[in-house]
Parts: C-alpha cells; sequence; structure tokens
C-alpha cells in the first residue's frame, strides 16, 4: 500500500508540473501571439506538446492539460464563453490518439523517428479536429473551419519538435509505471 502511494503522489506531482510548465509557455506564447504577432495568419501552441509528452507519460491524464491548455489559449487571447468551450473541449479530441500509443508501445514512439513525428502530428490533428467539430456543433460555419487547420500550420513543427526534445532526455518520453520500475533496479552509484 505504502508503494502506490508512493506512485500516486509521484503522479500527482509530475502532473502538477506538467500544468505549470504548460501554463507557463501557453500563457507567453499566446500573449506574445496577441500583442506582438496579431497580424500573422498563424498561431502556434504548446498545448499538444506537453499533452503528447503527458500521453506517453500517464495515459488518458492528458486530457487534464488538453482541456487546461485550450482554457488557457481561448482566455488569454480574449476568448468568449464559446470559444474557451471549442478549445477546452476540442482539444480532448487528442484522447483518440491514446489507442495508438497503446497499439505501437511508448519504446517505439521513443525511439523510433518516424512514428515519433508520426504521433506528434496526429495529436495535433485531433485536436485541430475535435476544436473544428465543436466549432460546428456550436453554430460556426462550415468555410470557417479550415481556418483550425490552416492558421495552426506551424504547431505540427513546433510539437514535433518538442516531442521529438523530450525523447532525448531519459525518463522524459517514457511511461512513469516503467520508469520508476527500471529506476528501482539500477544499482545504486
Amino acid at each position: 500500500m505504502q508503494g502506490k502511494r508512493t506512485v500516486n503522489r509521484y503522479r500527482t506531482i509530475d502532473l502538477f508540473l506538467f500544468m505549470v510548465i504548460l501554463a507557463v509557455f501557453e500563457t507567453v506564447i499566446t500573449l506574445a501571439a496577441v500583442r506582438w504577432f496579431s497580424r500573422e495568419a498563424w498561431t502556434v501552441t504548446a498545448v499538444s506538446g506537453v499533452t503528447a509528452i503527458v500521453m506517453i507519460r500517464w495515459g488518458p491524464w492528458c486530457a487534464v492539460h488538453a482541456l487546461l491548455g485550450g482554457v488557457i489559449t481561448a482566455l488569454v487571447s480574449g476568448g468568449s464563453a464559446k470559444q474557451v468551450a471549442i478549445y477546452a473541449i476540442g482539444n480532448l479530441a487528442a484522447l483518440a490518439v491514446l489507442p495508438l500509443v497503446r497499439k505501437w508501445g511508448w519504446k517505439r514512439i521513443h525511439d523510433d523517428l518516424l512514428t515519433n513525428f508520426f504521433f506528434s502530428a496526429l495529436v495535433v490533428l485531433a485536436m485541430q479536429t475535435g476544436r473544428a467539430l465543436v466549432a460546428l456543433a456550436l453554430g460556426a460555419e462550415l468555410d470557417g473551419i479550415w481556418l483550425f487547420i490552416t492558421t495552426d500550420a506551424v504547431t505540427y513543427i513546433f510539437t514535433i519538435a518538442i516531442v521529438w526534445i523530450a525523447s532525448r532526455g531519459d525518463g522524459i518520453l517514457e511511461e512513469q509505471n516503467h520508469y520508476l520500475k527500471r529506476l528501482s533496479h539500477e544499482p545504486d552509484q
């Protein structure tokens, strides 16, 4: 029982730290977009990259980060309640990638460059598709839905880079129960 509480405590701390990282980076990126790059036809977000990393680490717990990231993006950019719903609920579509993570396994995503890139791109595409579908459900016009994908195209590159960099660090892009077991079996230095 003691070990279970320790893993739960570790997960709680880990998830909280990734929420802080997400909140700080998404706030800065969104403020920069609104204040300095408001005339640009593109946007970028850290939400998909952080969500992808947490998906590998803790599976469905990444939903918390996807949801939080959508709320932050919409609120910091001055969005309405409808926009908060579109981004927060729409980002949850990233969970559609979770069965592939389970099928491929975290190790393949970690070790194989093409799988890593494909996984990262799928998380972004799932979020964009989710936002588009929520927007349609809330009354958006069909011809405006493409803006969710076209204006967010730079996010593909950004997310692929974030996830690839995470795969270079020991234990960062690794299923955390596996990581903790691996650490417990390593001899003390």
